[in-house]
């Protein structure tokens, strides 16, 4: 498996100081030379270049079947800006194992199609608009807690859907990707658009917009996941609708995955939240059987994979430390407050919101099997490490990281925690260093080790085993099932192991 050697930190890294930011002449005229370099080919802009935009950016750049000028746009502030400097001085800026990242990357540089910037007046070149941009839910007690209250702000959304419409040509393609709640294109953002255009003296009738939501895969497949993989799409109306599926067929290997058409963009939008609301109950079916396992001496891994036999349950989901990244934790949210607020029910989507409680609270119970198994009050001044920080395996991805609440259960319980992961360097949501040797991580004495992300260099790993066979008197929890049987029988011989899920190891 390849991976990428560089690996930017942050925007000092690349200019010295974090507040280099050109004027917007500047940027202007950088756009308009990159564009003249790129004559007669038509420009992509893309909105957001965090774990979708980036990648995305890339495979519009290395279309099937049309050559594009392509623009990534993010804000002009430290926490973001770094991306733009990262791509326009060689180094892409989303680390993972697939390796065709690195070779988009590099085809893109030196075909010259793709370009990062901040200036909304890459908007006003746009043939199409691509919307990649984040929309989070605020839940008023936290990632760990009881969530009895939550709020859906989007402010920073239509803020951006205004820059566009300030800024787009009015015959303009606007296709959202950002999951939304259903209802959002419709009762949203069409209509900012529309009075943004009428304010500029521009016809209302040109622009198109549809919405195809990402169903993007941070891993191995990180590309495939987008260009070699299925489709569903839609526009406000058949207009939009055919102007987005001609778009996505020069992006995406539509031969061997079709498209599919929904009716209105309200059904794609439902479409995405409702697929991840599936999953996120299905993983919060999952804990309370994973609870059952352990207290009735069963290894639930191998009764998931003897279940999945079955064709109709091989998506039974296994144990873990919790439900991380971007949508699980939040999608079920943004369809019930949809419900209730844009479409004015009386009722939530209790279930769903059910799932993302328990799913929260995965971190916690992690975390007390823990505690228990070690037969310790508190773990003051105990030297814990943690093997991977991102939410997902194969891939540097720290967004909403169940690892998160599980290290500041650590740390309040006065723990020494060291942090290992391939993947990450800088844990940007605590602003703390991650080690890249796992040799270090082990240079002292440990009381715990935590495999809490199942990253594939951890997996049958003879120099892991060594590692962990160095130490004397470790307590090992596996949170994700990553040990084999004869792994935990040979690391048994000399520490104590144990695996969130399993009851039956002693």
């Amino acid at each position: 498996m390849e991976k990428r050697n560089k690996q930017p930190i942050s925007i000092n890294q690349l200019t010295g100081e974090s507040h280099l930011i050109p004027d917007n002449l500047e940027d202007k005229i950088a756009i308009d030379d990159f564009l003249n370099q790129n004559k007669e080919k038509p420009v992509v802009v893309v909105q957001g270049l965090g774990f979708v935009g980036a990648v995305m950016s890339l495979v519009c750049a290395n279309a099937i079947t049309e050559e594009y000028a392509v623009i990534g746009v993010d804000l002009a502030r430290p926490a973001t800006y770094w991306k733009i400097k990262s791509i326009n001085e060689g180094v892409f800026p989303v680390v993972a194992s697939d390796p065709k990242i690195e070779n988009f990357y590099d085809l893109a540089m030196k075909k010259g199609n793709l370009f990062a910037t901040y200036d909304a007046y890459a908007y006003s070149r746009a043939d199409t608009i691509i919307v990649d941009i984040n929309l989070d839910v605020d839940k008023s007690t936290g990632f760990y807690g009881d969530l009895e209250a939550y709020e859906v702000d989007l402010t920073a959304f239509k803020k951006a859907i205004e820059a566009i419409g300030k800024n787009c040509k009015e015959d303009v393609l606007i296709l959202i990707e950002t999951t939304v709640p259903p209802g959002t294109s419709q009762k949203i953002a069409h209509p900012i658009i529309k009075s943004c255009l009428e304010e500029r003296g521009l016809s209302t009738d040109k622009f198109k917009l549809g919405h195809s939501y990402e169903r993007v895969m941070p891993g191995p497949d990180y590309i495939d996941s987008i260009q070699n993989f299925y489709r569903v799409y839609s526009g406000v109306d058949n207009r939009s609708a055919d102007a987005t599926e001609e778009f996505l067929r020069t992006i995406i290997s539509t031969k061997e995955y079709p498209l599919t058409r929904l009716g209105n963009t309200n059904a794609t939008e439902m479409a995405k939240v409702l697929e991840n609301s599936y999953r996120a109950m299905n993983i919060a079916f999952a804990v309370e059987w994973s609870r059952f396992a352990e207290e009735s001496g069963v290894n639930l891994y191998e009764v998931v994979r003897a279940i999945r036999m079955r064709p109709t349950h091989k998506n039974l989901m296994l144990p873990g430390i919790g439900v991380g990244g971007y949508c699980l934790t939040k999608d079920p949210l943004l369809a019930s407050w949809s419900k209730q607020t844009l479409f004015s029910s009386n009722e939530a989507l209790s279930q769903s919101e059910q799932g993302v409680k328990i799913n929260d609270k995965m971190p916690l119970y992690a975390y007390q099997f823990m505690k228990r198994e070690l037969e310790l009050e508190d773990l003051d001044g105990k030297n814990a490490l943690l093997l991977g920080v991102s939410y997902r395996s194969n891939v540097g991805d720290t967004r909403y990281s169940p690892v998160e609440p599980f290290y500041n259960y650590l740390k309040k319980d006065n723990a020494k925690v060291k942090l290992h992961d391939p993947y990450v360097r800088l844990w940007e949501e605590k602003d703390i260093l991650v080690l890249e040797d796992i040799k270090k991580a082990f240079e002292t004495s440990l009381d715990i080790v935590v495999i809490s992300t199942g990253h594939v260099e951890y997996r049958n790993s003879e120099e892991l085993m060594n590692l962990l066979m160095s130490q004397v008197d470790l307590f090992i929890l596996d949170t994700v099932g990553l040990l084999s049987d004869k792994e935990i029988k040979c690391l048994s011989q000399k520490h104590k192991v144990r695996v969130v899920g399993r009851g039956d190891i002693n």
